[in-house]
């Protein structure tokens, strides 16, 4: 039996499985057991900015496998205190860390965190928001088809109007614990932040003492052209959420803590394989490829070459493209599900993003000839389905 036939057969089913079975990636490319190439616009949801099978990655996690794979973070190590200087020197004010190893859990601990360091319960969190999947997370992601079937939830998490600074305004009072954002909200449909929202958000919690969050896990490690998204806006968090391509593909996550972040004392939080010396050591190759390849200066001059041209596609079917860097939504005025499909069987691998947007997270190190790649295939779907609708 093939991969494809036994994961149907044994997997749990909360998997919608492609039929092509993916065994090998290089850079932007993805290959299946044929030896057919697909382009990799989905970089496993936001994972590989860095591609596939990054040489320095690689490199890094032989190299610490033969050492020490695991070690609880009571025991310092000497991998996990170089990466603890590595982010703190990214993000400024944010100089202690939290080790865990998914952005869920990251979201986890910092709503915890939250709770414990003011004394307070009430969460606001954003209408589209998505945060992840375990209680917490599912609690401050909006969407009623990952909530249904699970509740309650946990109480006191509240949805507000993103980018609407008067509704923030208006929820806002001393109860609030934390208000948790998005910085571009990517399973929501990738909307990023205006200016004044973020403004507003930082400005009403210095107001009530509460705390402000931003959930990086999608945007971070130079995927909107920047390091970090906020740092586009000039915002300083509280806590910043970071997961994905923290690690060049090996599961990690990180909450970063700023000074206003208090009372973390021994025991009240921890992960049993939050910053092991493995995925610390990818993590390090993976942040020092970042930056020696200026990835994020990439990601910007690529997504403006992308969404540039993709706004100049003469399609009837494209309501907007909106995004930052390699951020991309295409907003259709039809549901997606077809068109992925239709990329699929050109060997173009994309996301939606809800039920109508065309969501766009390419590597990093996608090439231009690979982007003129994809915009040929998406504009011989898009107008062999108009045609076809025509006829």
């Amino acid at each position: 039996m093939d991969a494809y036939t036994i994961e149907t057969r044994h997997g749990a089913g909360v998997y919608a499985k492609q039929p092509i079975s993916i065994v090998r990636g290089q850079g932007a490319l993805l290959f299946d057991a044929e030896g057919n190439a697909y382009l990799d616009c989905t970089s496993g949801h936001g994972v590989a900015n860095l591609g596939h099978a990054h040489p320095r990655v690689a490199a890094a996690i032989a190299d610490q496998a033969q050492r020490l794979i695991t070690l609880f973070e009571t025991y310092p190590n000497d991998q996990r205190a170089a990466l603890m200087l590595k982010l703190t020197s990214l993000t400024p004010g944010l100089d202690r860390v939290f080790f865990c190893n998914s952005g869920a859990e990251a979201v986890e601990a910092s709503l915890k965190f939250s709770r414990l360091s003011t004394g307070r319960k009430r969460i606001l969190a954003a209408k589209r928001a998505f945060h992840g999947r375990t209680y917490g997370a599912l609690s401050a992601t909006f969407a009623a088809r990952y909530r249904q079937g699970f509740e309650p939830l946990v109480p006191e998490i509240e949805h507000v109007s993103y980018n609407d600074p008067e509704a923030l305004e208006e929820a806002m009072n001393e109860n609030v614990a934390a208000v948790i954002l998005e910085v571009v909200q990517g399973e929501g449909g990738i909307y990023p932040a205006t200016p004044q929202y973020l403004e507003t958000a930082r400005r009403l919690c210095d107001q009530y003492d509460a705390l402000l969050i931003f959930d990086e896990i999608q945007s971070g490690f130079g995927r909107t052209g920047k390091m970090f998204a906020y740092q586009h806006y000039g915002i300083q968090p509280d806590m910043l959420t970071c997961a994905k391509s923290l690690a060049g593909g090996v599961p990690m996550g990180a909450v970063l803590l700023g000074e206003r972040v208090r009372n973390l004392a021994p025991g009240v939080h921890g992960s049993t394989f939050g910053g092991n010396p493995l995925s610390c050591a990818a993590a390090l190759a993976a942040i020092q490829a970042i930056q020696e390849e200026d990835l994020p200066r990439q990601a910007a001059e690529k997504g403006a070459y992308l969404m540039e041209r993709l706004r100049r596609l003469p399609s009837p079917l494209i309501r907007e493209v909106r995004g930052l860097g390699l951020m991309i939504g295409i907003e259709l005025k039809r549901k997606v599900a077809p068109y992925l499909r239709a990329l699929q069987a050109q060997r173009v691998l994309a996301l939606n993003a809800g039920m109508n947007v065309l969501r766009l997270l390419p590597p990093l190190v996608i090439t231009y000839e690979q982007l003129d790649w994809l915009l040929q295939a998406l504009a011989e779907v898009l107008q062999r389905d108009l045609e076809e609708s025509d006829a």
